[in-house]
């Protein structure tokens, strides 16, 4: 049986992150060798983690960007804790993701767990389950975004809200300084207000037909439409719609900076203003969490559990 050291335990440490006793029972196992325990405790992550994913709730987290060589990424990381995603780790591996995610441009989740992670010889899922290992919480890649060309960002906070904003724009006007300006405006317009779609052209054929049918159904239960003609119910139908849009659609938001104009307005006179030509071409907006139910728990009952457990 090999001799393990202190030294042997803090340097295995030290290269994985784990806990002390864990890096000294690996080492035992691996009978000394360092790169065997490296290997038994990255498949002792993988269990934790299969274990972990079944029964754990991952809602919170961050959500962050990078640019670099022309590509914008965006990625939403989620943990089960805040204080987790205050971690310094933590939010480092976030940044390789992101790292990863401009080196191979994945084309969705699961080939972005296939990838290799930055500066490794792992993947992104081994190296996943090895921080599921290391930090004791369920951590999971929800989604991510890749954008080229000219583009603005904005986190909210200790990314809680994450935007990527597209355009196409003149050469020279987007060598100004008011158009990063400009730029920045849309990005925190877009970090403000929750905007599913760019302009009206986005919004699916289908979703405007579920939205006439709730106008409708809203206007024939009120009584002050009965007896109205066709041209007139369906010139109601029209303005409503245009509130739909004010409400879903970015170019037709007010602009939060000056509520006389709405965004595509804005666009417009700045384009104008830096004698050339503005478009926003897209964006992504992504919340932590967004559309995941955490679980609650009822304190009383875990209490009344434990007590008759005894």
């Amino acid at each position: 049986m090999a001799n393990i050291t202190a030294k042997d335990v803090a340097e295995l440490r030290a290269k994985t992150g784990i806990g002390m006793m864990e890096c000294k029972k690996a080492l035992v196992e691996a009978n000394g060798d360092a790169e065997e325990a490296i290997k038994i405790l990255r498949k002792r992550g993988e269990l934790k983690a299969e274990a972990k994913a079944a029964t754990r709730i991952a809602a919170d987290g961050i959500v962050d960007v990078m640019t670099a060589d022309g590509v914008t990424a965006i990625v939403e990381v989620n943990s089960e804790t805040d204080f987790v995603a205050k971690n310094a780790s933590f939010q480092e591996f976030v940044k390789n993701i992101l790292k990863t995610i401009i080196a191979n441009k994945p084309a969705d989740v699961d080939a972005l767990l296939a990838s290799t992670y930055v500066d490794s010889d792992v993947t992104v899922d081994a190296k996943l389950k090895e921080m599921i290992f290391v930090i004791g919480e369920k951590l999971s890649i929800r989604r991510f975004a890749i954008a080229e060309g000219i583009t603005s960002t904005y986190i909210h906070g200790a990314g809680s809200i994450g935007v990527v904003v597209s355009f196409e724009a003149d050469e020279a006007v987007a060598a100004k300084e008011e158009f990063a300006a400009f730029m920045k405006n849309i990005a925190l317009q877009i970090g403000a207000f929750t905007t599913p779609y760019l302009d009206r052209e986005s919004v699916p054929a289908s979703v405007i037909e579920d939205e006439k049918q709730i106008i409708l159904a809203q206007m024939a239960n009120d009584p002050k439409n009965a007896g109205k003609p066709a041209n007139i119910l369906e010139k109601m139908v029209v303005g409503k719609l245009g509130k739909f849009y004010e409400n879903n659609c970015l170019l037709d938001m007010e602009y939060f900076k000056d509520d006389d104009i709405k965004v595509g307005k804005y666009v417009e006179n700045t384009a104008k203003e830096l004698g050339g030509s503005i478009k926003i071409t897209g964006f992504y907006r992504f919340e932590k969490g967004e559309g995941i139910q955490k679980r609650e728990e009822n304190f009383a009952e875990e209490i009344a559990k434990l007590t008759n457990n005894q």
